[in-house]
């Protein structure tokens, strides 16, 4: 199973823009477009929508291929656009346990943010994915740069920390009864 998602240039990830957003999927827009109808990009200022797209590049990954694996460097994060993505877990020897599925509209990979900045998860692929990526070192150091620009990536990162949480929450929960 491959680690590396397939990259695909700007160029061909940004042909076909849309007039309406209703009626085209997100990963058949320009990414600057695409990034602007994301869920978690939501009411972001425009110039924050610049330093993201500056960052970013789509990505395209098969069923059973990995954004990411436990232990490594995070150093990227992902706007799923289509498909499915699970997070895993794992215990020594034994099968992965499935965390949380995440799908369109949602955000795979805060940890790039927090050090010490390795995944805490595997991210499978559980059907053909596309997302648009982005260079967390390099957003770091945005975020170093512009507090305010880093303040609102962390406030947002946070926000999906805290879904996780309450996920995951439910799932302990659920196994009591």
């Amino acid at each position: 199973m491959n680690s590396s998602p397939l990259l695909l240039s700007p160029a061909s990830a940004d042909s076909g823009a849309a007039s309406d957003l209703g009626t085209v999927p997100t990963s058949r827009l320009p990414i600057s477009g695409a990034l602007a109808a994301h869920p978690f990009l939501s009411g972001l200022k425009p110039e924050y929508l610049r330093h993201l797209e500056e960052s970013a590049v789509r990505v395209s990954c098969r069923a059973d291929e990995f954004l990411f694996r436990e232990g490594e460097p995070a150093n990227r994060f992902y706007l799923i656009e289509s498909g499915r993505v699970a997070l895993e877990a794992h215990l020594r020897d034994e099968a992965p346990v499935e965390v949380q599925i995440l799908g369109p509209g949602e955000v795979v990979g805060w940890s790039w943010l927090f050090p010490p900045c390795q995944w805490n998860f595997d991210a499978r692929c559980t059907e053909p994915v596309s997302a648009v990526s982005f260079f967390g070192t390099r957003l770091r150091d945005l975020c170093d740069q512009d507090h305010d620009f880093g303040y609102e990536m962390m406030r947002r990162m946070t926000r999906v920390v805290i879904q996780r949480l309450q996920t995951t929450r439910q799932q302990l929960l659920q196994c009591r009864r």
